[in-house]
């Protein structure tokens, strides 16, 4: 067949096929067939190199004349569905709301971690973060953990090239904070004092099970001055936990070990299940622990620069994912990490 023969014939086949389109997306198929860039039109433009030099003039018209009614039928096909109407059956309601996408929310752990940030704000102190992917000296040496300390093993954390290491707490930026001061104040008098919270993601390498994950969040804080006393941190924390878990939770300090704290304290609070009378989640001591807490160590102003004998501080530090876990009354800490939806819409 020749080059007229075809055109004529996908003439009449791409107007049948336009006329018989009953919806949108057949319609467009039609026209991707038949006039797409890759569809049989642009292909038997393609032959017009086969026609004689004296016909090519008459061919190319033609060959332009059937694309423009083909885009023509098309438009008005096009534009027949767009204003067609149901025969039978009620008309929409044009007044009837649109449907709308649902808005997510923030994650839970985000909820818990902005809610404390907003306490300790009120209360003077700073947000400070630092990064996740640290050096030995600020995970551990600067913390008055060297190299032979047997508590290096409880904060065992990954190990990355070059040295690098994912933070096994967020104590790591309590100490580039004061070694940032020191730089700018100097560690004598005169230095101004410091009061900081550090929230952000820690990395250990512990079995998951319902109460324990190898990627964690914690919120810690730090307050450096010339007056700093154990007074002052009972006081802050013990309304921190009123401010968290309510006006009736009570407090309790005791005795415990960290390198970088002296004295140190485990902080307890009054079991928010049970109100204190015992039950399964505090073993019937009517307590559970919250986090750890004491004095900075003077090694530690001594390594950053500090003067020991000038100032005093208190830190403190909490999982977020602990805390949240008695707040929203969830068992296992493996929910907040499941992107469960089912989970996560409840908050």
């Amino acid at each position: 067949m020749s080059l007229q023969d075809d055109l004529d014939a996908l003439r009449d086949d791409a107007l049948r096929e336009i006329a018989a389109a009953d919806s949108p997306d057949l319609l467009e198929a039609v026209r991707v067939r038949f006039l797409g860039r890759s569809g049989s039109l642009k292909d038997l433009m393609g032959r017009i190199k086969e026609v004689p030099p004296a016909d090519k003039k008459v061919v190319g018209q033609r060959l332009n004349a059937v694309k423009e009614e083909l885009e023509a039928a098309w438009d008005g096909k096009k534009a027949s569905l767009a204003d067609a109407r149901p025969t039978s059956g009620p008309l929409p309601d044009p007044t009837l709301p649109g449907r709308t996408q649902p808005l997510g929310t923030l994650h839970p752990l985000t909820q818990a971690m902005e809610r404390f940030c907003g306490i300790f704000e009120r209360l003077g102190f700073t947000i400070r973060q630092g990064p996740e992917i640290e050096d030995v000296f600020h995970n551990f040496d600067a913390l008055n953990m060297p190299d032979d300390h047997p508590v290096r093993d409880q904060a065992d954390t990954f190990v990355l090239e070059n040295d690098a290491i994912l933070r096994s707490q967020t104590s790591t930026v309590q100490a580039r904070v004061m070694e940032e001061h020191v730089r700018r104040y100097g560690g004598g008098k005169g230095m101004p004092p410091i009061r900081i919270v550090s929230p952000g993601r820690t990395y250990r390498p512990d079995s998951v099970d319902a109460t324990h994950h190898y990627g964690f969040s914690q919120i810690e804080g730090l307050a450096v001055d010339t007056d700093v006393t154990m007074a002052d941190l009972k006081g802050f924390l013990a309304l921190f936990a009123r401010e968290t878990f309510g006006e009736a939770t009570k407090t309790r300090f005791r005795p415990s070990f960290f390198p970088f704290t002296e004295p140190s304290a485990e902080l307890d609070i009054s079991c928010v299940f049970c109100g204190g009378t015992g039950c399964r989640v505090c073993k019937n001591s009517g307590w559970v622990e919250l986090g750890g807490c004491g004095m900075v160590h003077p090694n530690v102003f001594d390594v950053l620069g500090i003067d020991s004998e000038l100032f005093t501080g208190f830190a403190f530090g909490f999982g977020i994912e602990r805390v949240a876990m008695f707040m929203l009354g969830v068992d296992d800490i493996r929910r907040f990490s499941e992107n469960d939806l089912r989970f996560l819409r409840q908050f």
